[in-house]
């Protein structure tokens, strides 16, 4: 048995191998357990675990409860099923992205969301033009990535759930324990990926059954250090890791807000706007369906007419990198340092680094700066304009904070996402060996 000391860390149980924490709106989550260069590959390898998302689960009831999803969502509600996971994109009345999140429809009258600032939601609510009741219970969510965690899964509920389809959710039981939780298929690695949810007082013991049942097939305890890779190469953007909420152009959310909000990288402090994004430039105009009115639809309605940027990858040259480190070894002002596997640890959504040609223009912005221990790259998401959006082109990233030394890092522009590996939608769960007994 790993040395589990019965203690617990929120929604985790404490282990004593494990000694670093992360603080995030109040609630304290595993920075780093298993090691970060072996968590990175466990979604292409083995299977992680991750508990960093949970919290707060939003439910909104009430006979306009899909009226209400309707006008704060730029996605279609109407045609949303039972039983299924959607993601949810809102705006602000200029078309930049205030909140998405995961969401669950249980019935026409009950919807759930998870991991998502309530801002926008709330602002809307107090209209009250909507009978809409908003509720939270606080509960856990632990995510599973990789070959392995179908069967992980399995054999912790002692359940078949290989007819679980994508973006479907079910309530399973895990016996011995006697709790119940729901699985859902979804995830943000880009590939076989599920998530596990329930009471948050059950998340510790929840968590150290499935670590003892994964732990010989290779799980690896992902913590908040690593958890922003999978998203820079699977494909997801992420507020408040890639951008920020534009809910905080107003100071009184941002007063409102736990969350420890900074501006670093080479744009300046100032310029709020790079530091928000909208659909067309995170790549989810094809989530948006212009057949009702939403907030913000005017304006994303223009910028689908006549799109100017777009989302790709910038793969970083490594003698530049070594560069940054080895600055530390010379006279002067060194560089700004690289942290690892994410160069800016944390909520880094308000790190934006300008990227140019090699002569100087500015064409776009890098965010998510992200090391890969399976691909043996660093990667950024880059915001660019869609006339310099050719794959394999070098570009420029002025990495640095504004105002300080700059490092220009020759980065070749690639496909986004990165990641090779077969979507979770697309996954063959035949190749996934049966967990549960009969």
């Amino acid at each position: 048995m790993e040395d589990y000391i019965g203690a617990r860390v929120d929604y985790e149980p404490k282990y004593k191998d494990v000694l670093t924490y992360f603080q995030n709106i109040g609630n304290l989550y595993t920075w780093e357990a298993d090691p970060w260069y072996e968590t990175c590959k466990s979604w292409a390898e083995t299977c992680y675990i991750h508990a960093g998302i949970s919290g707060d689960e939003i439910t909104f009831q009430g006979k306009d409860a899909q009226a209400f999803l309707s006008k704060l969502c730029m996605n279609n509600i109407s045609k949303w099923k039972n039983g299924k996971n959607k993601h949810l994109v809102m705006l602000d009345e200029e078309g930049l992205i205030a909140a998405h999140c995961l969401s669950m429809k249980d019935d026409d009258n009950t919807y759930r969301i998870t991991a998502a600032l309530p801002f926008a939601a709330m602002k809307l609510l107090e209209t009250g033009a909507y009978d809409v009741k908003m509720t939270m219970r606080d509960i856990f969510v632990f995510q599973f990535s990789g070959p392995k965690s179908l069967t992980i899964i399995e054999k912790l509920t002692n359940t078949n759930l290989h007819d679980l389809a994508f973006l479907q959710f079910r309530k399973v039981s895990i016996p011995g324990l006697n709790i119940e939780v729901e699985v859902n298929r979804i995830g943000m690695s880009g590939t076989l990926a599920y998530e596990i949810r329930g009471l948050k007082e059950d998340g510790p013991n929840v968590y150290h059954a499935a670590y003892e049942i994964g732990k010989p097939m290779g799980l690896k305890r992902l913590g908040w250090r690593s958890y922003p890779v999978n998203h820079a190469f699977g494909g997801y953007p992420q507020v408040t890791v890639s951008f920020e909420s534009a809910s905080y152009k107003d100071p009184k959310v941002v007063e409102m807000s736990p969350a420890n909000i900074s501006y670093t990288g080479s744009v300046e402090p100032e310029n709020l706007r790079a530091r928000f994004r909208t659909p067309v430039e995170v790549g989810w105009q094809w989530m948006a369906k212009l057949d009702h009115d939403f907030i913000g639809r005017k304006a994303l309605e223009k910028e689908m007419s006549n799109p100017q940027k777009m989302i790709v990858s910038l793969i970083w040259n490594p003698e530049d990198i070594l560069d940054v480190q080895a600055s530390l070894y010379g006279e002067g002002e060194p560089y700004k340092q690289m942290e690892y596997p994410c160069c800016v640890p944390g909520m880094c959504g308000g790190h934006q680094d300008y990227v140019t040609t090699r002569d100087g223009k500015v064409i776009g912005l890098s965010s998510s700066a992200v090391y890969s221990s399976h691909y043996h790259k660093m990667i950024s998401e880059c915001t660019i304009d869609m006339e310099y959006a050719k794959e394999c082109e070098e570009v420029i990233v002025k990495w640095g904070d504004y105002g300080k030394r700059i490092k220009d890092i020759r980065a070749v522009i690639a496909k986004f996402p990165l990641n090779d590996l077969v979507e979770n939608k697309n996954y063959d769960i035949s190749s996934c060996p049966y967990g549960f007994e009969e």
